[in-house]
């Protein structure tokens, strides 16, 4: 499944969910459509352990990126924009 600007595009699968009886009533009660629920509720859980991810991965090579200098990342910036 590609993600695009917010939705996907491509092929789709069917996931279910047993909830208890009285659950359903009160989402009924409350005109809550629960596929609707449940795909932004996948969405955000997916999008956090994303940010866990990235989080992580930034602690990791935090004492590698400590040893550059200013200096040396201004001039390898400059040394690239002029090489366009």
């Amino acid at each position: 499944m590609v993600r695009i600007f917010g939705g996907y595009v491509g092929k789709y699968v069917t996931v279910s969910v047993k909830i208890p009886a009285k659950l359903k009533e009160e989402l009924e009660k409350y005109g809550i459509k629960p596929s609707i629920l449940l795909k932004k509720a996948i969405e955000e859980e997916l999008r956090n352990r994303e940010i866990k991810r990235i989080k992580e991965e930034i602690e990791r090579i935090k004492p590698t990126l400590a040893k550059l200098q200013i200096e040396e990342i201004v001039r390898l910036i400059r040394e690239d924009r002029e090489g366009r």
